[in-house]
């Protein structure tokens, strides 16, 4: 079977590349095939192909049904951590139907409380940061993350069951936090339980003791269900299909995982990237600043949701480090031409989405950041694809609007300088690429409002 622009490095030596340096790897790669490329990694079924032109990722998606196919077998590498009945892990109508499932309960108007909640938050945990001391800027963003997750998902604001998912959730990631440890998610032969000391025994037996916490607060709800409770697991306990089936607790328990591992370590990383960005060019904060400062002293959520320069600066943001790196893998179900190369059925492609938003004819000079070049130009779902193809991230939403919200707090409040003004560099931590140094500043003070023309008209009258 001939595959395209087949690198030529062994298996052991791709994989090794992968798991510790994934951007230098497609970087390489797309520099002598800089549309698509042919890779040899365990997670994906060993053989893949990386496609990043957007016009052949078009194809690839808008045509799935016909020549290609998304197979879930291929997102193995993360049933350790979701389970078999998370959304990631289906196909076909069982994926169709549980996405309409879950979706109302991360959208629409519930969103407005869910602001009010997010800004509170974001508000306590800056406040209590010492003025004048280097901290990293990750670790708060971290815990608002977090909450976030536990409020607005779980609808736990405190008690044992808090404390414990509390330190869990930390606990299980810090042990695939460094890019060599990560390789235990992402390499099923380094996957043996050797005891509680080993990194794969310590991360199962915290897995069981996640489960059961989950299992527990899923019984305890179902034999008090609440219809006026609008955190995101009782929403989902409440929804019914078109046959009016209702979640199992096993797929209850599964997608509060997804949602739990998904919305924390991405949305946190996202956002400790956005304000390196923000304060490492001056001119982007007040930007940010006199556009929010035109909404008065009380803006609405929705209306920081809704500002075009804000809404830049996120997606510049997405766009230099999405939330995920890729597609999830399709298989071709006929033999199919891309990009003038032939594929026969059971070939493995993915969309490679960060290799795409650091294309020159789309992005000129991609490493700079640039919020502008979405205020110039709109891009289309092929071109700018932060969370996902066909597939997207169904938190999307939501993640979108505790980052706005979060940076229009900070930014509206405190000031922030950069304690070190070295770039900070991408690092594979789990399954996510978040700054090494967890991007270092110092809080100088709070940030005194300018005082808006009414106000100055009614001191002057009084």
């Amino acid at each position: 079977m001939q595959l395209p622009n087949r690198l030529k490095a062994p298996r052991f030596i791709q994989n090794f590349q992968w798991v510790v340096d994934p951007i230098g790897y497609m970087e390489n790669a797309a520099k002598k095939y800089p549309d698509i490329f042919t890779a040899e990694i365990v997670g994906f079924g060993n053989t893949v192909t990386f496609v990043n032109n957007p016009q052949a990722i078009q194809e690839i998606l808008t045509e799935k049904r016909k020549k290609f196919a998304s197979v879930a077998e291929l997102n193995r590498f993360v049933q350790p951590v979701l389970g078999d009945y998370s959304l990631l892990m289906l196909d076909g109508d069982r994926h169709k139907k549980r996405r309409q499932l879950l979706m109302p309960s991360l959208h629409g108007e519930r969103m407005r409380a869910y602001g009010e909640l997010i800004s509170h938050l974001t508000e306590k945990i800056f406040s209590q940061i010492p003025v004048d001391q280097t901290f990293s800027a990750r670790r708060p963003l971290q815990e608002i993350s977090f909450q976030v997750i536990l409020q607005v998902i779980f609808g736990l604001h405190e008690g044992e069951r808090y404390q414990q998912l509390t330190y869990l959730l930390v606990s299980i990631l810090n042990v695939f936090r460094s890019p060599l440890t990560a390789g235990f998610l992402l390499v099923p032969s380094l996957q043996k339980d050797l005891g509680p000391w080993s990194p794969w025994g310590k991360f199962v037996r915290q897995r069981q003791q996640i489960n059961e916490l989950l299992q527990a607060e899923i019984t305890e709800r179902r034999a008090q269900l609440d219809p006026d409770r609008i955190d995101i697991l009782s929403l989902l306990m409440l929804a019914k299909d078109e046959n009016g089936q209702g979640m199992s607790d096993e797929e209850l328990c599964d997608e509060l995982k997804t949602l739990m591992f998904g919305g924390y370590e991405t949305t946190s990383t996202v956002m400790s990237w956005g304000l390196y960005w923000i304060h490492h060019h001056p001119e982007i904060r007040k930007k940010l600043l006199q556009e929010l400062d035109s909404l008065g002293d009380s803006p609405d959520p929705m209306s920081i949701f809704r500002l075009p320069y804000f809404t830049a600066v996120c997606n510049e943001t997405l766009r230099i480090h999405p939330v995920v790196m890729m597609t999830f893998p399709t298989v071709v179900q006929e033999p199919v031409e891309l990009l003038g190369y032939a594929f026969e059925p059971g070939m493995a492609l993915v969309g490679c989405i960060y290799l795409t938003h650091q294309r020159e004819d789309l992005y000129p000079q991609p490493k700079e950041f640039r919020p502008e070049r979405f205020l110039e130009r709109q891009f289309s779902l092929y071109e700018f694809m932060p969370f996902g193809g066909v597939r997207r991230c169904i938190g999307e939403a939501l993640a979108m609007y505790e980052m706005k919200l979060v940076f229009a707090k900070i930014l509206s409040n405190y000031q922030l300088e950069l304690a070190d003004r070295q770039p900070e560099r991408p690092e594979r931590q789990a399954l996510t690429i978040a700054p090494a140094n967890g991007v270092k500043m110092v809080m100088t003070g709070r940030r005194a409002r300018p005082e808006s023309p009414v106000n100055m008209a009614t001191a002057h009258t009084a």
